[in-house]
């Protein structure tokens, strides 16, 4: 059985991005499009969220985003999803000002992914903020799924 990774919408984002200067961005970039390369060794999965956040912005790179995520399965949200994202908010887990990165916790959590695929340094893949979101999800009865980047989920050459 193949570990099972949530992909979050900036993935996607730097995934089918432009070309950029910044070098943090083109490395991102870089990183994202060899974890997608090597995409096989999981079992990758998508939310009705990350598909309405992919479709917002620049006509032309909205439809990029929506082609690179067509065929991937998509993730319910069920009740307990915003049971747990209200539950993430008002602990604290997460900042009130991040409701949507709180479903995307939620729903990961609920479906019992492994991994939550992100490049949001700000509210999930953050060390502090972390173990904040991991106590919560537990508190809940929920296994938290591993929050990382896709450098952090590259295989590691033998």
């Amino acid at each position: 059985m193949k570990p099972t990774v949530y992909v979050e919408t900036t993935i996607v984002s730097y995934l089918v991005a432009s070309p950029t200067d910044d070098i943090i961005q083109a490395a991102h970039q870089k990183v994202t499009r060899e974890w997608w390369a090597g995409r096989a060794r999981f079992d990758i999965f998508v939310s009705g969220v990350v598909l309405i956040e992919a479709g917002r912005g620049n006509p032309a790179a909205a439809a990029r985003r929506l082609e690179a995520l067509r065929g991937i399965p998509r993730l319910s949200a069920g009740r307990g999803v915003a049971a747990l994202a209200t539950t993430l908010l008002s602990a604290g887990a997460l900042p009130t000002k991040a409701k949507v990165d709180a479903v995307h916790v939620a729903i990961a959590a609920e479906n019992g992914m492994d991994y939550l695929l992100t490049w949001n340094l700000r509210h999930l893949a953050n060390a502090v903020i972390r173990g904040k979101i991991e106590e919560a999800c537990r508190r809940a009865g929920l296994r938290p799924p591993q929050i990382c980047t896709p450098e952090e989920l590259m295989e590691v050459p033998s």
